[in-house]
């Protein structure tokens, strides 16, 4: 008897796929809105974001084969809601958010989301480069598209990531009252920092041609620092600063 082929199976992955994220996205409307208001935890932040992750993740799976993508995403997922579920930061609740915020937290989100999805892909990207490199192809690698199209998925994510940091800085500006005080100079120079490099690098492969592994460590450093400046500043407002 024939084994079932990649191909055969990928429906049935989307298909749990998606029946993941609608269970995730219903534990979460209840993770997120609670008696007092809207919860923006470090935990809770987290699993709004590998949800989001993984609804972009789905639509994109549509079109390219990015199994890999999803048995990578799927636990994860799982897993930041059940820390949000059992775990509350120390930021409390807020009862109303006004337009400017909310756009800015929507945009803020989505930028993460899609850079977080980047990152990922840089990451298969320098796994296959490495085998192409070593003339070792293995069966994952004949799971995975093409070099080009996975080059032209990174750098698409990358541009779109980019475009909606940029709208997220641009609204933080204008809507976040003293966007450089003491609780938020570190996040709001880390995000500029991590815009600058993604800058940088989109315009390298641009202009300069850069790819291949040029290109993944520039993602990689680029995405370093922007979580450094959200994940690190509020665990260290929730977690470090709130025991002193």
């Amino acid at each position: 008897m024939s084994r079932p082929s990649s191909t055969s199976r990928r429906p049935l992955l989307l298909g749990l796929f998606a029946c993941a994220i609608i269970a995730h996205a219903v534990s979460l409307k209840f993770t997120l809105l609670s008696d007092q208001g809207f919860r923006f935890d470090l935990a809770a932040v987290l699993s709004l974001i590998t949800c989001s992750v993984a609804v972009l993740l789905l639509f994109l799976s549509l079109r390219h084969r990015l199994n890999l993508l999803i048995l990578a995403i799927a636990p994860l997922a799982a897993l930041t809601e059940m820390a949000a579920v059992h775990a509350w930061g120390g930021v409390p609740p807020r009862a109303q958010i006004s337009p400017g915020i909310a756009a800015h937290a929507l945009f803020s989100i989505s930028a993460y989301s899609l850079l977080t999805l980047a990152t990922l892909q840089a990451i298969y990207l320098y796994w296959l480069n490495q085998q192409l490199h070593n003339h070792r192809p293995s069966g994952i690698s004949r799971q995975l598209p093409p070099l080009q199209t996975m080059e032209s998925l990174l750098f698409g994510l990358i541009a779109f990531g980019q475009m909606l940091l940029t709208a997220s800085l641009v609204t933080g500006a204008l809507f976040v009252d003293d966007l450089f005080a003491q609780h938020l100079v570190h996040k709001t120079a880390l995000s500029i920092l991590a815009w600058i490099l993604y800058s940088i690098l989109l315009w390298g492969h641009w202009q300069k041609g850069w790819r291949g592994n040029t290109a993944v460590r520039w993602t990689l450093s680029a995405f370093a620092v922007l979580m450094l400046a959200f994940f690190g500043s509020k665990l260290a407002l929730e977690v470090i600063f709130a025991r002193h």
